[in-house]
């Protein structure tokens, strides 16, 4: 007796069935793609207006892509004013009120999220309303007080204000870090005779470093950008920074704009943030993502 063969059962994707198209990965490309070209867009027009001639950029219809190359812009920026000083008066003032914000932030954060201080719950609430106060209200005051201490074209009339504006957000993102710490460390650090001061020093600032460097780059970030304080407390040429020697450029005449010249100084005056963020950027993430996920 002979046995009767075994039945397959031939399934669609044996028979070459039609494949089911991933819309929902395709839209979510296409989605991604248009965002990145919507906020690319702007910065792109304004590295491709540095580098064209004069021609193109007055050119009608517009020429979106240079037909020439040029980097008489760039050069006419350090022949004409003396730029390099204006992104060292930046430099300056951005990295020494960055510091400050820190060396100050980093106590006074460990001191509410450890400490316990009398009080500790208004202070907080008191720094949590200062953070969302607009700055900009706090411009006729600050202008009074800069009048009243003679510090009108000195660097302290922009590193003190931009460090005590930054200091609300420094405390505010560096007690968070400080609270998810375990606190058996700093028992053990206590029982090895350490101080308080050494045990925040040599212990616990070096694990916040992913918090550090986040909210360094946010301080920095504000007082290279910075604008009204700038203007209005740096009259003096030499001690300009580079956003209102940008908003301050002039053309042969009253009645030229030289575009060229404002788009390059805004590359030039973006392209050390850009720097800054790629150069720290996974420091950056393990900062803004720190104790997202427990356990």
């Amino acid at each position: 007796m002979t046995a009767t063969p075994e039945v397959v059962p031939i399934t669609p994707r044996q028979t070459g069935g039609a494949k089911k198209i991933p819309w929902r990965k395709i839209l979510t490309t296409i989605a991604v793609i248009f965002v990145v070209i919507f906020c690319l867009a702007p910065v792109m027009w304004q590295v491709l207006t540095s580098f064209k001639v004069n021609e193109d950029i007055a050119a009608v219809p517009t020429v979106y892509f240079p037909t020439r190359y040029t980097l008489d812009h760039y050069i006419e920026l350090f022949v004409r004013r003396p730029f390099w000083r204006y992104i060292l008066n930046s430099a300056f003032v951005s990295i020494v009120s960055t510091a400050l914000a820190l060396a100050l932030g980093a106590p006074a954060s460990y001191a509410l999220a450890r400490l316990r201080p009398w009080g500790g719950k208004v202070i907080l609430a008191g720094i949590l309303i200062v953070t969302l106060f607009p700055g900009i209200l706090l411009f006729i005051g600050l202008l009074e007080i800069i009048q009243q201490l003679g510090w009108g074209n000195n660097y302290l009339a922009l590193i003190v204000p931009y460090t005590a504006i930054n200091l609300p957000l420094t405390i505010l993102v560096l007690r968070s870090f400080f609270e998810q710490l375990p606190k058996d460390l700093e028992d053990s650090a206590r029982v090895d005779g350490y101080n308080t001061f050494q045990m925040l020093w040599q212990i616990l600032l070096p694990m916040t470093l992913p918090a550090l460097v986040t909210t360094g780059i946010l301080t920095f970030i504000f007082a290279w950008n910075e604008f009204i304080f700038a203007l209005t407390f740096m009259t003096r040429e030499e001690l300009k920074t580079i956003p209102v020697a940008a908003a301050q450029l002039g053309g042969a005449s009253v009645f030229e704009i030289p575009y060229g010249p404002i788009a390059a100084a805004t590359v030039l005056g973006t392209l050390p943030l850009v720097l800054l963020v790629l150069f720290f950027q996974r420091k950056i993430v393990q900062g803004l993502t720190a104790g997202a996920v427990k356990g």
